[in-house]
């Protein structure tokens, strides 16, 4: 691929992965819930904000080290991708997962940013998958997370 193209990549990836385009990123759909809230789930919704920012936070970081470390075991499916309560078991439990969210995210940034790292070659410890992959895989789930947590934040009347 040669390097314009490679670069304008890049810079599409870090724009999807960073939360752009016409929905909410992530600051905007956690910031300001009341800690209350973070636990309930509304009638007719499967997850509280709790359980969707914790189960984003454990996927991401699964793709994350999955993309970077050959050791790494992924967990259980999928029992191991949802927190095991259905609200945060602590009052400092909701900002470790979200500093632990952004901290993964901006980890995969600089993976995708890295030139010597290259997007569309295998991974060499998986099977087939690549960084390009695995980062368009990051940025649809949180996507699709995060348009669930403005929902379940929209039904508990805790949206702008």
């Amino acid at each position: 691929m040669p390097d314009d193209n490679d670069k304008a990549l890049r810079e599409h990836l870090l724009y999807l992965l960073n939360g752009g385009g016409a929905h909410a990123g992530f600051d905007a759909a956690t910031e300001g819930l009341p800690a209350a809230l973070r636990g309930k789930r509304p009638g007719g919704a499967a997850h509280s904000p709790w359980e969707i920012v914790d189960h984003m936070r454990i996927a991401q970081w699964d793709i994350l080290e999955f993309s970077r470390n050959p050791a790494h075991s992924s967990p259980e499916w999928p029992a191991g991708y949802w927190p095991k309560t259905q609200a945060p078991p602590d009052s400092t439990a909701w900002t470790r997962t979200v500093k632990a969210f952004r901290a993964d995210l901006k980890a995969m940034c600089r993976l995708v940013s890295r030139r010597s790292a290259s997007l569309c070659e295998p991974i060499p410890h998986g099977d087939g998958q690549t960084i390009l992959r695995e980062a368009l895989l990051i940025a649809d789930h949180n996507a699709y997370h995060l348009g669930e947590l403005v929902l379940v934040r929209r039904l508990l009347g805790a949206w702008k």
